[in-house]
């Protein structure tokens, strides 16, 4: 059932732990409630929150669902789990899981050519405006820069790095994040031209050297 506030007006859809009007009401443990028709909405926002507080590895299940005030058990049903729960709260506009299916397999030395291409496909298809909408918010917002950080470093480009990194995989991971959102931000929200309109054999063939370089080629 709903929480236990006495007032008629229905909830406002604030952030996790951020409810307004009785001061004496907890803002963090509303009591567990079943898995109704917002338990999803509530386990991202509450997991939005303790990630941008405590990172990636800070942030727990059971934190998350006890912000959200319902079972862990929730997040494996909804989202299958912490991982999942992570790439949904940073509401990209791509699924990291299928990108690392694909691009992954293969020669190694061919890897950056299939990353580029991967990510262009992705981008373009949506015209780029969920992704210029995500990195302009990073540019504005601590909690959002963290969650992208936290992404780039843990999710994606860390996993891709570390199947075929020949020594220092940190360095090498924040660099092939350097170069992917780089590309990101150049092409798709500051759209500076010729690069913005480049079809993508351009692209790839200008890109690909230096972030092959990145993955598997000496460093300094």
């Amino acid at each position: 059932m709903g929480a236990p506030d006495d007032e008629p007006s229905p909830p406002q859809a604030v952030g996790a732990g951020q409810r307004q009007g009785q001061g004496d009401a907890a803002p963090r443990r509303r009591g567990r409630r079943p898995g109704g028709a917002d338990t999803r909405a509530e386990l991202l926002a509450a997991a939005r929150v303790e990630f941008a507080e405590r990172g990636y590895d800070g942030a727990t299940v059971r934190m998350i669902a006890e912000r959200a005030g319902v079972d862990a058990a929730m997040v494996n049903h909804w989202f299958g789990g912490k991982d999942s729960l992570f790439i949904s709260a940073l509401d990209l506009p791509m699924d990291p899981t299928a990108i690392l299916a694909e691009v992954v397999p293969g020669d190694p030395e061919h890897l950056a050519e299939r990353i580029i291409a991967r990510f262009l496909e992705l981008w373009d298809g949506t015209g780029g405006a969920p992704l210029s909408a995500l990195l302009q918010s990073v540019a504005t917002h601590d909690a959002a820069a963290r969650l992208l950080r936290e992404f780039v470093e843990r999710v994606l480009v860390a996993r891709v790095v570390s199947t075929v990194a020949p020594d220092r995989p940190a360095l090498r991971a924040g660099l092939c994040g350097s170069q992917i959102l780089g590309l990101a931000v150049v092409r798709y929200v500051l759209k500076v031209e010729p690069l913005a309109s480049a079809d993508h054999a351009t692209v790839i063939a200008a890109v690909a050297p230096n972030l092959q370089r990145y993955l598997t080629g000496p460093l300094p």
